[in-house]
């Protein structure tokens, strides 16, 4: 019979646990060990995503106040310390505000760079590009908007790109391309809510043979009073 006696077993299990004891305990010493850092992480995570919220809302107490310096310090620490988190995003694009209402457009520039020209279409990079590529109009640089800013998929924010590149390309004297973007604008129904339609109209018919363009006819609510300047959806603090 090939059926084991109670002795039998015993002795085999107890020789199987001295050849395998250690395997075991190792492995569960192992598991214990993952799921304390797993915990452990999540804490760590925590307190740093908490520590980043503090610092962000003592950040936007001193650009409300403009007060340059302090706000500098602190956007340097969640630019080093806290980089993979939102808040350090929502803090490039705080300081470029303050800059820019301080003029200092080249530092609006420097600060905003980082986001702006990091690849990904997330809701603040296409924020970030956007505002950057203002303030290189503004600098006289349309080659570079050109460079940065390309119509992007969220279509949310294509009737404010499409504007820039207009600008751009009319400040480069490529008025044909100027009027393609301009009426892109004004056929993006989505996106009309985002752009002063009757200044983006008088773009256009300031464009060279603009009365005789093949425009695109405003909607009758244009005739309403526009929206202020709406920034495209994006949970961005500012």
């Amino acid at each position: 019979m090939n059926d084991l006696t109670e002795k039998e077993q015993l002795d085999e299990l107890r020789a199987w646990w001295t050849e395998n004891r250690w395997m075991v305990i190792g492995g569960i010493a192992l598991g214990i060990a993952i799921i304390v850092g797993i915990r452990m992480r999540g804490s760590f995570e925590t307190e740093a995503a908490l520590s980043a919220s503090s610092q962000y809302e003592a950040l936007l107490e001193e650009v409300a106040a403009e007060r340059s310096d302090p706000a500098r310090t602190i956007a340097d620490t969640l630019f080093n310390e806290y980089e993979d988190t939102v808040y350090a995003d929502q803090a490039r694009l705080a300081m470029a505000r303050l800059y820019m209402d301080s003029g200092r457009d080249a530092d609006a520039a420097d600060v905003l760079r980082p986001l702006a020209t990091a690849r990904g279409d997330e809701p603040m990079q296409l924020v970030a590009r956007l505002r950057l590529a203002k303030i290189l109009l503004y600098q006289e640089k349309p080659e570079e908007v050109l460079e940065l800013v390309k119509t992007p998929k969220d279509s949310a924010f294509a009737a404010r790109y499409n504007e820039v590149l207009g600008d751009a390309h009319f400040a480069l004297g490529n008025f044909e391309k100027a009027a393609e973007s301009y009426n892109a604008v004004l056929a993006d129904e989505r996106g009309q809510q985002t752009v002063d339609l009757a200044l983006v109209r008088m773009k256009l018919n300031d464009l060279p043979g603009g009365d005789d363009a093949d425009t695109i006819s405003l909607p009758a609510a244009a005739a309403m009073p526009e929206p202020a300047d709406v920034e495209p959806s994006a949970e961005v603090e500012e």
